[in-house]
């Protein structure tokens, strides 16, 4: 069954700068810079992350795909580099600078009008191999989720010890 629906799609990619707007905004120190400990990201490097995805991966990789298909494979993508990029911003600069690239992108989207003999061009990630511009388009609203669900374990986290005999249901808690 093929589930990817662009307009679907789109329906959380123009969502996602404002749910983390929601949550995020003008919150105290505490709740932005903690981790999980170790090298674990927290809500700071988790919204820096996905800039760096804004201006790097999803339309890049998929200009990619449609101008060039195999021929021209995606350079890597740097992970950690939202590290560097952020250094000396606020989070509220941080979550500015989302909304603004993402509206971009999603406009970019849009733009491009796609049709499904589009969705299955392919192109070459530089770990995986083939892939179709169907799984880069799902990959993205999957990744914006996904970090959504992050950011949101990071924070409850924060309080596991505080929640007493509750930690039995509330499984966030133990991932």
């Amino acid at each position: 069954m093929n589930n990817f629906n662009l307009k679907k799609a789109v329906e959380i990619l123009r969502r996602t700068p404002a749910v983390l707007m929601s949550l995020l905004s003008d919150l105290s120190d505490e709740w932005i810079y903690k981790n999980e400990g170790g090298e674990s990201w927290n809500p700071f490097d988790i919204v820096g992350h996905l800039i760096h995805g804004e201006k790097m991966d999803w339309i890049p990789r998929a200009k990619i795909i449609l101008e060039y298909g195999e021929y021209k494979p995606f350079e890597p993508f740097d992970r950690f580099a939202q590290f560097k990029e952020s250094e000396g911003k606020t989070l509220n600069d941080l979550l500015e600078e989302f909304a603004k690239l993402r509206k971009d992108n999603v406009d970019m989207l849009n733009k491009l009008n796609l049709n499904e003999n589009d969705f299955n061009k392919t192109g070459i990630h530089p770990e995986f191999g083939k892939v179709t511009l169907k799984q880069l388009l799902s990959t993205w609203v999957v990744h914006d989720l996904s970090h959504v669900r992050q950011i949101s374990r990071v924070m409850a986290k924060q309080y596991r010890n505080e929640i007493g005999p509750w930690k039995k249901y509330l499984p966030v808690i133990n991932e």
